[in-house]
């Protein structure tokens, strides 16, 4: 039916009509939304209404306070508010409570750019000030952009890491994990980046591709005669030089190389070059790789003996190291050339290289591990926290003192391998290397004294794998697979750092023992109730005379300051634990899949140190966001999608309903093209509540409603299946599955809506009686259904679930936010036919409509009104079509129907099998007012152009009962 009729019969129709406009206009019109939200302080009106239900919290990973928000942070956030407000509009209490995380490197380099560094232009209590003044900076410019999302939450009265309370609770969480018996003092190898000039957590390291320098390198055997007797080899060859071969991509370590490690179950060979007459020692299995490296032919080589690696030493029962070889160049404290011994270490593989690693235990966790077990020490640390060589007599005398360890250090080192003839082979190889995240440069392994949250004293990791295991659920299942790959056999946790802005590891220690003062919880207490009043500058600022009195003289203050990870990880200890609506432990933590090694982690880790439990019940994670061609977002690159951009374009609702359209368990395809067939698809979504509305306009429920029972049959189907409908969303928000929940919102609005009810209730709509039974019971089904769909999409799409609502006829919250899931469906009885019964019927108009839309292409007709179709059925078909009676041409929206028996000859095949079709050009004149054609039509004098149906509805009753 147009909505156009150019006749004094106009007015005489119900002609739809609303505010509600076609385009949303989102960019312009959502900040009015937001200020109004604002203004009616609608995030307290929800706790208020809310007050005492069952609570669902879904705790909030602080994003960090430093630049714009990217599409990471926008796709975490809205996640965030759907979950939220969907558990809202289930009646649940869920508090949304947002933070930052706000100490730590990336603040104190831009501030170092403003202010210049601690110590040349400012002190380090100005410095912090300025730290704290710019991150709070930061917070204002990411708090208005997370507002603009559409983003409900406490936004007033969020946490931050840099706020004196929490500062204190970080300390308070510290002491508890102390008097748990999980904190240790190490003289470790820790990941360092020369250019933070700091300690990194593991979660700070990230994974490259490197070029490096891989070389071969011979440490000479002391006494080869014992070593060729223990390989049954020929006594005569020990005059030969014999030499262990190591292979490393780290040259500039072999300075503080200790010991040689081999694997006590490798097989081993000596290996006699006849041109160079000398023996080296390899890994049986890379014997051959190795000769090819060296460009040595197989005829020009011989194995003369072997032996198992455990011939130099075990790693139990009675531990020695009988074999010692000589130090390419290193001298040794006391002059003389320097001599280490070869072990044995399970760290040791036969992947590639030689099977035997040089192994200095200040660079390199396993190296310190095995070195440890053969109580191996290294006398100092030969490269300060700029990645340099100090200055000793022995690096002087080598000529490495100053050199920087990333080129000219480890060149020099190639230089003096070269000079004592120990450099085998030399060549330039790409691999993956650990980098600091922040820098984007190599880091290096260095040992220095560090405090560490230990994986094994007082059997943390144990305590956290069994959480992992039997206390968590994880979304998606891979979550818990990520998470315990990444926690086994996780090293400690060094959580100190050499940092100006972050908070202090306030304890005191024994100047000439390092032990913890005895009092220390009291002391931590009395830090902490400072810290409350002034912030992390009252440790910094501390004489420790105010606390130790006379004792002071043997304490000292320990400096260092708390890896950022402690901070956020403690978040359960200082948000959850410290306000009285949100609780421990959350519902549900939620944050992108780097978190297994991050956040979650450490917010695991710090739970169970300190109480013994997990933080959350729940994980969920999403993946990271790539462009079209599967990339990751890059500024280089120029692939990024802005999402102020995307905001100040299309509007939040289109990102939100792109968030929750894409499958986030994995990376989240986003570009400019994507986001436009979003809007598309949005603006279906738009238009169907359109139609919903303006086709209630009038309508009054209090006194219009149609009950359940008398609803047309049609009618009360739209409204059982809207029902049933709901139970179906309610289960997708319940499982988080936003894209299961788009799916189908979307094919309600093109196929059951759009396709079919809509279409057929037009005519009833607009030409029947105004107040009859067949419009208001339409109108009554139009209504559930748009009550219904505003509270579905308000999660998603708050701002037009917010305009809707606004244009719902009808007493109401104040905002759809404020709702619950709809509980106004009637019970319709036995008026509703089957639902598969109308399937079916759907079925037959889309295969009417193929049979019509080829009819029109084939300008046989026109509009579908300007024909009358034949229907061939089987027999169990003909049966169902039969029980519309005249009603079946309202539904195929043609002037008539006529059914018969099925014949193979008769009309057109269709792709609904037991129906054929033809088309037949409507021959009857043409009613002016519904546009169908009628024999009727001219039969009344006074309305000679109308059909007997108008003009019952424009001057009878219009209470012509109708299927549809």
């Amino acid at each position: 039916m147009n909505d156009k009729v150019e006749s004094q019969y106009k007015a005489t129709l119900n002609l739809p009509d609303t505010e509600f406009p076609m385009r949303g206009n989102l960019a312009q019109r959502e900040p009015a939304m937001l200020a109004r939200w604002e203004e009616m302080g609608l995030y307290q009106k929800i706790r208020q209404a809310r007050a005492g239900r069952d609570r669902f919290v879904l705790h909030d990973g602080p994003p960090y306070a430093n630049g714009n928000i990217h599409i990471g942070h926008a796709v975490n956030k809205i996640l965030k508010d759907m979950i939220v407000k969907s558990q809202t509009m289930s009646g649940k209490d869920s508090p949304y409570v947002p933070g930052w995380d706000c100490h730590g490197l990336p603040i104190e380099l831009k501030v170092e750019e403003l202010v210049g560094k601690v110590g040349d232009k400012v002190s380090a209590s100005e410095f912090r000030k300025h730290c704290r003044e710019y991150a709070a900076g930061q917070v204002d410019g990411q708090r208005r952009d997370f507002k603009r999302l559409m983003v409900l939450g406490d936004w007033e009265n969020p946490y931050l890491t840099m706020n004196f309370n929490f500062e204190a609770d970080i300390i308070r969480t510290l002491g508890k994990i102390i008097a748990n018996g999980h904190l240790h003092k190490g003289f470790k190898p820790v990941n360092w980046c020369s250019d933070c000039g700091s300690a990194l957590a593991e979660a700070e390291v990230e994974y490259q591709d490197k070029k490096s320098i891989a070389i071969d390198v011979k440490f000479p055997f002391a006494a080869p005669e014992a070593l060729l007797e223990k390989f049954a080899a020929d006594a005569a060859l020990a005059s030969k030089p014999v030499s262990i071969v190591i292979w490393t991509t780290t040259p500039w370590t072999l300075p503080a190389n200790e010991a040689v490690s081999v694997h006590p179950t490798l097989e081993y060979s000596l290996v006699w070059l006849q041109e160079a007459d000398e023996i080296l020692l390899l890994a049986s299995d890379l014997v051959a790789s190795a000769m090819q490296r060296y460009g040595i032919a197989a005829d020009a080589y011989q194995v003369v003996g072997t032996a198992q690696g455990a011939a130099f030493g075990q790693l139990s029962g009675q531990e020695h190291a009988p074999f010692v070889v000589q130090h390419p160049f290193m001298p040794a404290v006391s002059g003389g050339p320097k001599f280490v011994p070869v072990i044995t270490g399970e760290h040791v593989t036969a992947d590639s290289g030689t099977g035997a690693v040089h192994t200095a235990p200040m660079h390199g966790a396993d190296d310190y591990v095995v070195s440890e077990h053969y109580g191996i020490k290294a006398a100092e640390m030969l490269v300060d926290g700029s990645g340099k060589f100090i200055s000793n007599a022995a690096l002087d005398a080598l000529e490495l003192s100053g050199l920087s360890t990333a080129d000219k250090g480890n060149f020099r080192v190639l230089g003096l391998l070269a000079e004592h003839n120990a450099l085998l082979k030399k060549e330039n190889i790409t691999h993956s290397y650990p980098h600091c995240w922040r820098h984007k440069t190599p880091i290096i392994f260095r040992a220095t004294p560090q405090w560490f949250i230990s994986m094994h004293q007082a059997g943390l990791l144990q305590q956290a794998m069994h959480e992992v295991e039997h206390s968590v659920e994880w979304r998606p299942g891979w979550g818990k697979a990520r998470i315990e790959g990444m926690m086994t056999d996780r090293p400690d946790w060094c959580i100190s750092r050499q940092r100006t802005w972050g908070v202090p590891i306030a304890l005191f220690v024994h100047k000439d023992t390092s032990a913890l003062h005895p009092d220390t919880p009291a002391l931590i207490e009395q830090v902490a109730k400072k810290v409350e009043q002034q912030g992390i500058d009252a440790w910094f600022d501390l004489d420790a005379a105010e606390l130790l009195g006379a004792d002071a003289a043997n304490y000292v203050k320990v400096t260092d300051t708390l890896d950022v990870w402690f901070d956020s990880g403690v978040t359960h200890s200082a948000v959850l634990r410290q306000r009285d609506e949100l609780g421990f432990p959350a519902a549900m933590y939620l944050e992108g899949s780097d978190q297994h090694r991050g956040w979650f982690q450490s917010s695991l880790l710090t739970s169970v140190a300190a109480y013994g439990t997990a933080p959350y019940h729940t994980v969920l994670t999403h993946g990271f966001t790539v462009d079209a061609q599967g990339r990751k977002m890059s500024k280089s690159l120029g692939n990024t999608v802005e999402p102020q951009k995307v905001i100040n374009e299309l509007g939040a609702d289109i990102l939100r309903w792109w968030v929750a359209d894409t499958d986030y368990s994995g990376e989240m395809t986003v570009s400019n093209e994507i986001l436009k067939r979003n809007a598309d698809a949005y603006r279906r979504v738009r238009n169907t509540c359109r139609f919903l509305l303006a086709n209630i306009n009038g309508f009054n429920p209090a006194t219009d409603k149609v009950a359940g029972e008398q609803l047309l049959p049609l009618d009360a189907w739209m409204v059982d299946y809207t029902r049933q409908l709901q139970d179906k969303v309610q289960v997708f928000y319940q499982n988080y599955d936003f894209k299961g929940l788009t799916k189908t919102l979307m094919n309600f609005c093109v196929a059951e809506l759009g396709g079919f009810y809509l279409d057929v209730i037009k005519d009833r709509q607009y030409t029947c009686k105004a107040d009859g039974l067949p419009r208001r019971s339409a109108q009554t089904a139009l209504f559930h259904v748009a009550e219904a769909m505003a509270r579905w999409i308000a999660p998603i799409l708050s701002f037009t679930a917010e305009e809707i609502w606004d244009l719902l006829p009808g007493e109401r919250e104040e905002s759809v936010l404020l709702a619950e899931w709809y509980t106004g469906f009637p019970d319709t009885g036995a008026q509703a036919l089957p639902a598969a019964y109308w399937a079916s019927i759907q079925a037959v108009k889309e295969a009417v409509n193929g049979v019509l839309e080829q009819a029109r292409t084939d300008k046989t007709i026109g509009a579908s009104l300007s024909a009358n179709v034949v229907l061939f059925a089987e027999p169990a078909l003909k049966a169902e079509l039969e029980k519309l009676g005249d009603e079946l041409r309202f539904v195929l929206i043609t002037s008539g129907v006529e059914i018969r028996d099925f014949s193979a000859a008769g009309g057109k095949d269709t792709e609904l099998a037991g129906l054929r079709v033809e088309v037949q050009v409507a021959e009857e004149e043409k009613c002016e007012r519904c546009w169908h054609h009628s024999a009727s039509v001219g039969s009344h004098v006074a309305h000679p152009t109308l059909c007997t149906r108008c003009v019952d509805n424009v001057e009878g009753d219009g209470e012509i009962r109708r299927f549809a």
